[in-house]
């Protein structure tokens, strides 16, 4: 059996959710963050989480909200854990641990070795780090935008946290990423979407299997 984890983010259908769990996801992203393609309500999100729930690390996936935000979210969808994808500072970070009593998973952006000293700071009081990809410049959205970086950036990383792979990701190149990166762990959005947004069933299955075959 694969070591290596599986986290498909964005989900926003239970059509698509029930297909991820099926193929054996250990954790779902539900994105709260209305110019993203991907954004689901509280209502959407309640019921993705409740099928979820027992079966996978609920992720609330959020960008620079407010502390009443987050409330709402810890509240009524009762996440696991709280990605944050924007710039909140690791003082945020260790905040809404101690507020909301949920795990934190930080997303840093890589393009260079030497963005992944950000991470270092992080590492002390998130309990994971995404490393993904910075986005193009002209992009709204911190994250799923299907680019891609230098792998090979991971190897060998010792945050003495356990962290994830994200970025480019696809059915394809799943397999040469954790080769490259020696990850345990690995993120995909708009690697499973046969349009922006809109998960497709088929990669997600291609993507888990062949994550699974490493």
């Amino acid at each position: 059996m694969s070591e290596i984890k599986v986290k498909i983010c964005g989900l926003s259908t239970e059509d698509t959710m029930e297909t991820a769990l099926d193929a054996g996801v250990d954790m779902v992203g539900l994105m709260f963050f209305p110019k993203s393609p991907r954004h689901v309500t509280l209502s959407q999100a309640c019921k993705l989480a409740d099928m979820a729930r027992g079966r996978a690390e609920i992720v609330a996936v959020t960008v620079n909200m407010d502390l009443d935000g987050l409330s709402r979210i810890r509240e009524l969808v009762n996440p696991d854990t709280f990605q944050f994808h924007g710039d909140e500072t690791p003082e945020a970070c260790a905040a809404a641990k101690v507020m909301h009593g949920t795990k934190v998973m930080k997303a840093v952006s890589v393009s260079e070795k030497a963005d992944l000293e950000k991470a270092l700071f992080y590492s002390v009081v998130a309990d994971s780090i995404l490393f993904d990809a910075k986005p193009p410049a002209d992009s709204e959205l911190p994250g799923g935008n299907g680019v891609s970086y230098d792998w090979g950036l991971l190897k060998d990383l010792d945050l003495k946290k356990p962290f994830l792979l994200s970025g480019g990701l696809n059915p394809s190149n799943v397999v040469e990423a954790i080769r490259q990166s020696g990850v345990t762990a690995v993120d995909v959005s708009s690697g499973v979407e046969r349009d922006k947004g809109v998960k497709d069933n088929d990669l997600i299955r291609a993507f888990m299997a062949a994550a699974r075959s490493v």
